[in-house]
């Protein structure tokens, strides 16, 4: 046993005399414990100590900290992209063959702080799934989600330790530009309703996730084909993380879009067959010719009341001001005629007087 655990130090201390030696008294650099460390204590909280903590309290309302939280992800990874950038990926570093740079130059010493850097934020990205925890939303705490955040702290530390430039750096250049757009989204959705009709794109964002990991499957196995002055075994060590992360955000899309449609066709279908749209047409062909008539008899009779009513009135007062027109006609006729007679009388009975 003393042997064993004397051969797997001196095997450590073998391997670690190839790490790049610019390192060396850097934060958190000089062993992956620390790393190993945190790792571990990331998945104890958010798997095991904050769902206990949380089952009898109410979520925590963190609006404001997402906010901020979310804001500053998105500075701070278009900064890291930015010296991915300046450091190699924008000043003539190859795409197909890019050895790493282990002098002083002012370039390679940029590169190397964009690494270090790089490893940095994948702990602050641990607040992602701890803010989860503390809104109880422990549906995101998948083991997709864990895996990602536990496994990418000790592998870019790998990566930065041996490799701080060249050919693996590529992953880091697309990763940070892929959280500019995956922290925008959160930021968005933190900012609250108003702008929800920003949100279309969830399904996107992941299949742009797929499509990082694809194109850095393929930068990294094309130096199976061709020579070049890079350590195969990073060849092999991020080419083997972009398979696994593909498979498993392959599988949350299914889930989470492909299978959610197909389900929801399933049901409609199964509705269908079952004679849902069948009964409700007959029941509303029923229903439609049963209402007719009961609704016409009532509206019919409830009409011819009112009308009838309207209508007698109306017409009971146009006859009642065409007989009284009628009536004055005929008195004011009478009127005359007896006018008319008795003027005649008087004037004939004047006469008779005179004679």
């Amino acid at each position: 046993m003393t042997t064993l655990i004397h051969s797997l130090i001196d095997g450590y201390n073998d391997i670690m005399r190839h790490s790049d030696q610019r390192l060396d008294g850097w934060f958190l650099m000089d062993s992956p414990m620390p790393t190993l460390v945190a790792i571990a204590a990331y998945i104890y909280v958010v798997k095991i100590l904050g769902p206990r903590l949380m089952r009898d309290r109410q979520p925590i309302h963190l609006r404001e900290v997402l906010i901020v939280y979310n804001a500053f992800q998105v500075v701070f990874s278009a900064w890291i992209f930015y010296e991915f950038g300046m450091g190699g990926w924008f000043r003539g570093y190859s795409y197909r063959c890019q050895p790493v740079d282990y002098s002083n130059n002012s370039i390679a010493t940029r590169m190397m702080h964009a690494s270090w850097w790089y490893y940095f934020s994948k702990f602050t990205e641990f607040f992602d799934t701890i803010f989860f925890v503390m809104r109880k939303k422990f549906e995101h705490v998948s083991t997709l989600h864990v895996i990602h955040h536990g496994c990418m702290p000790i592998s870019v530390w790998i990566g930065v330790k041996f490799t701080p430039g060249g050919h693996s750096t590529f992953f880091g250049l697309l990763n940070t530009f892929v959280h500019i757009v995956m922290y925008t989204y959160y930021l968005l959705s933190a900012l609250g309703d108003r702008y929800r009709r920003f949100l279309w794109w969830k399904k996107y964002l992941t299949a742009l996730q797929m499509i990082q990991f694809v194109a850095i499957f393929c930068h990294a196995f094309q130096l199976v084909f061709i020579e070049c002055n890079y350590p195969r075994a990073f060849m092999w060590w991020i080419g083997g993380h972009a398979v696994l992360f593909f498979f498993l955000f392959s599988d949350f899309y299914k889930q989470a879009y492909v299978n959610k449609r197909k389900s929801a066709k399933n049901n409609i279908a199964a509705k269908m067959s079952n004679g849902a749209l069948k009964n409700g047409a007959a029941n509303g062909f029923a229903n439609g010719h049963a209402g007719k008539y009961s609704n016409g008899h009532a509206n019919g009779h409830a009409n011819g009341h009112a009308n009838g009513h309207a209508n007698g009135h109306a017409n009971g007062h146009a006859n009642s001001v065409a007989h009284i027109g009628t009536k004055t006609r005929q008195v004011d006729s009478d009127v005359i005629e007896f006018s008319g007679s008795s003027a005649g009388n008087t004037r004939s009975r004047f006469q008779d007087k005179l004679d």
